[in-house]
């Protein structure tokens, strides 16, 4: 086993050992190396019941639509609705607007299952408290999808907003009916494209020994903001949605395991 993935000298014993607190047994904490083919059975399944009750989740177009505007007003009070601006200095800039909508129709996905394999592969003992993290974060996300669908700025268009997507007939837009009608375009907050990235940044920078590596992990959440926001997909607020559910599946994470979530799990002891 590499450098990396070695557990603390000081959990292998004496007054340095480590007992499972969290709510699960310890059991089913031992740790054990992740199969591919189990993993690959259980992110695919859990990916597919995702999808399907996403989209289940009842669109509710006039409740999402007053929550938009609800959500726009508000931000116009806090003075938080540099939206506009940014969305029309990137629709401006067609260059600009297809790289932007391209990130958002892909990285979300290559990123993340990137992010997973890496850990998978170069830190094991890391790999099974941050798939927890992200399942918990996305299932939190379906809990706000149902209990408050949300119309996205881009469905907005009294106040201003421009869909990027559909102006420059981006591959993935959900203007496009057919893909429209296999997901739900209310569901909006909180922003998982912002959860995602927050875990994907919060892996690399703890588990990479690499500097430059590091930083790009850092910088991956702040392009995604700017991209969900420039394309007018989300609001800020649906972003700070994205912030709340990460760290509530890190919260849920460490009360199952009673560790840390991107921390090796330690390897339980006897008496």
């Amino acid at each position: 086993m590499s450098t990396s993935t070695r557990l603390p000298a000081a959990t292998s014993g004496g007054a340095g050992r480590h007992r499972f607190s969290g709510l699960l047994p310890e059991r089913l904490l031992r740790y054990r190396r992740p199969r591919w083919w189990q993993e690959i059975l259980i992110i695919g399944f859990t990916y597919w019941i995702y999808s399907e009750i996403r989209n289940l989740v009842p669109e509710q177009v006039v409740t999402a639509m007053r929550h938009g505007r609800a959500v726009q007003h508000l931000q116009d009070n806090l003075h938080l609705n540099f939206e506009r601006s940014l969305n029309h200095f990137v629709a401006a800039h067609e260059a600009l607007a297809q790289v932007m909508d391209y990130y958002y129709a892909t990285l979300h996905f290559v990123v993340t299952i990137g992010v997973l394999v890496w850990l998978f592969r170069w830190h094991p003992r890391v790999y099974r408290g941050a798939r927890t993290v992200i399942f918990a974060t996305s299932l939190l996300a379906l809990a706000g999808f149902y209990l408050y669908p949300l119309a996205p700025p881009r469905l907005l268009p009294q106040y201003g907003y421009i869909d990027t997507l559909a102006v420059f007939h981006t591959w993935g837009s959900l203007a496009d009916p057919n893909v429209a009608a296999h997901s739900n375009q209310y569901a909006a907050m909180p922003s998982l494209h912002i959860g995602w990235s927050l875990w994907c940044a919060a892996a690399i920078f703890i588990c990479s020994k690499r500097l430059w590596a590091r930083l790009l992990g850092l910088l991956y959440p702040v392009a995604t903001l700017l991209v969900i926001v420039g394309t007018a997909n989300h609001f800020i607020i649906d972003a700070v949605g994205g912030l709340v559910v990460f760290v509530l599946g890190c919260l849920i994470q460490y009360l199952l395991s009673g560790h840390r979530a991107f921390a090796p799990a330690p390897d339980p002891v006897t008496p």
